[in-house]
């Protein structure tokens, strides 16, 4: 493993942390996630469906806009 190995793995634990600590103290404010509009949702007597495409495709864009900032700034 080389140092910049470290600094990656670091830096996803840091955003792990900041993201745990953002559910804990702002879970009531988090319940649009996974009911927005294009979530799939099915729910029968006995079983349920759920597939949130809208909110991958959400954060999967706000994974890349970060990526590419830090990139940006570390270089």
């Amino acid at each position: 493993m080389d140092q910049n190995a470290g600094k990656l793995i670091i830096s996803i634990g840091c955003i792990l942390v900041i993201g745990g600590i953002a559910v804990y103290f702002f879970h009531d404010k988090l319940g649009w996630i996974g009911r927005l509009p294009g979530d799939i949702r099915i729910e029968k007597e006995n079983s349920r469906f759920y597939f949130p495409i809208t909110s991958v495709i959400l954060f999967t864009i706000l994974v890349n806009v970060l990526m590419r900032v830090y990139r940006y700034f570390v270089g």
